[in-house]
């Protein structure tokens, strides 16, 4: 093959992976404003809807859990193609599914069917290892998270407005854009994987624990998995409270909440697909990323603590520089691995984030409960006797810190600033080892 033809695939396997995501991304967007509305016609009940949808959540994360190692490892022996156009195709079958579901039970299946199929987001970053160099893996992936925004942004107003037609008129929309990634895909997809560094499937690496095992063959990989895991566990506290909390604070309805979301995903889509490439090349991967942790620490932590909605918009400005560091993070992640690997390693840190997806929203949901409302009630009565002994200073200060509105935010700032400095430290390590300052452990 020539180089000129070379070229052209790797444009076409480029784009391909760009709108495929951006479909995938809208097609599930499309489905959050109507899924809790459906659940409530099945229950009758906004209160139990609510407490349902969250069992859906959680075994959708649950699910990415357990598959995303195996759809990894599967995509290592193979090959890239094949699985992503599987799971496209069966992305589409499973709204279809939802579509038609004539109850509770078949709607639960369909969301675990979703947890699977959706795994195949660790190998469209495998596919990006395979086809980019690793001094350019930052910019792709950053390219892919501007890809999974701009979905974001487009998905939740689509839905809204086919939700007016009926609950399951988003999800048969859907399905048409699943099945036609999967076609687009069918057309134009290249294999990624060349059949000499592909790996035998194994289920000791394939289960999740044998695949987290992988995170532990280095120092600075399985710190970074680290990192990794607090910052999904920070970005949840928005899936978690973000909308009660903005209802509660500043007294905005579904429209400013909406439009709030959209401008969040248009800024994530600028730092992702425009910033990421020229910050790396002058500050290199481990700085980008501290970077971005530590913007993201101060805009949440600001969040928490703005008095009034234009001080909550303007905490969003250092709060995007969050994107800097998850692309950047791959970037380092990817370079401790070979490239048969590269399915198994996205499989592990896909089972990370789903680790964080199921604590992270019962965590902040149960912070939330008891800072503001009754449970803030409840929370004064209790300091007052624990802190009995203490002085009123001390009992004063505990509760306005507990009883704080934004503590949810808080504890999640807290927790990337713990990642900033644990991706500094690790990321100083994985460098001197690049250079040859020092040596890596053995594997065991």
């Amino acid at each position: 093959m020539s180089a000129l033809s070379r070229l052209r695939t790797r444009r076409a396997a480029l784009a391909f992976i760009f709108v495929t995501a951006v479909l995938d991304i809208v097609a599930m967007g499309i489905i959050i404003p109507v899924l809790p509305q459906l659940i409530e016609q099945f229950v009758g009940s906004n209160a139990r809807a609510g407490w349902i949808n969250g069992v859906f959540v959680a075994l959708w994360a649950g699910m990415q859990f357990i598959c995303s190692p195996i759809i990894g490892s599967l995509s290592d022996q193979y090959g890239r193609r094949p699985v992503i156009l599987i799971s496209c195709a069966g992305l589409s079958l499973d709204y279809v599914l939802m579509a038609m579901a004539p109850d509770l039970w078949w709607l639960a299946l369909g969301r675990i069917i979703a947890g699977i199929t959706s795994s195949s987001f660790t190998t469209v970053y495998a596919y990006m290892a395979d086809i980019t160099a690793p001094e350019k893996r930052a910019r792709a992936y950053g390219l892919i998270g501007a890809a999974f925004s701009g979905g974001f942004v487009l998905g939740p107003i689509l839905g809204g407005f086919l939700g007016e037609f009926g609950p399951r008129v988003p999800f048969w929309f859907a399905a048409g854009l699943s099945a036609l990634a999967f076609f687009y895909g069918l057309l134009v997809l290249p294999e990624s994987l060349p059949v000499e560094k592909r790996m035998t499937f194994s289920w000791k690496r394939a289960n999740p624990v044998g695949a987290l095992i992988l995170l532990k063959r280095h120092t600075e990989l399985s710190g970074l998995a680290v990192v990794n895991f607090l910052l999904y566990f920070a970005h949840h506290v928005f899936s978690a409270v973000f909308v009660l909390y903005a209802a509660y604070r500043y007294s905005w309805g579904p429209r400013e909440v909406g439009l709030l979301l959209a401008m969040v995903g248009v800024l994530d889509m600028v730092v992702q697909g425009v910033l990421v490439g020229p910050v790396v090349k002058r500050l290199g991967d481990r700085m980008t990323m501290v970077l971005g942790l530590v913007g993201g620490t101060v805009g949440i932590a600001a969040m928490g603590w703005a008095p009034d909605g234009l001080m909550f918009i303007l905490a969003m400005l250092p709060n995007a520089l969050w994107g800097l560091a998850m692309p950047t993070l791959q970037s380092l992640m990817t370079r401790r691995v070979g490239e048969d690997e590269q399915g198994q390693l996205q499989g592990a840190n896909m089972s990370v984030a789903s680790i964080a997806g199921v604590m992270s929203p019962l965590f902040f949901g149960w912070v939330y409960s008891f800072s503001v409302g009754d449970g803030a009630i409840d929370t004064r009565l209790w300091i007052a006797e624990a802190l009995a002994p203490a002085s009123g200073a001390v009992q004063l200060a505990a509760v306005r810190i507990l009883t704080d509105p934004g503590l949810a935010f808080y504890l999640a700032a807290v927790a990337l600033l713990l990642a900033a400095l644990i991706g500094w430290w690790v990321g100083r390590q994985a460098e001197r080892q690049e250079s040859g300052a020092v040596h890596p452990p053995p594997a065991p």
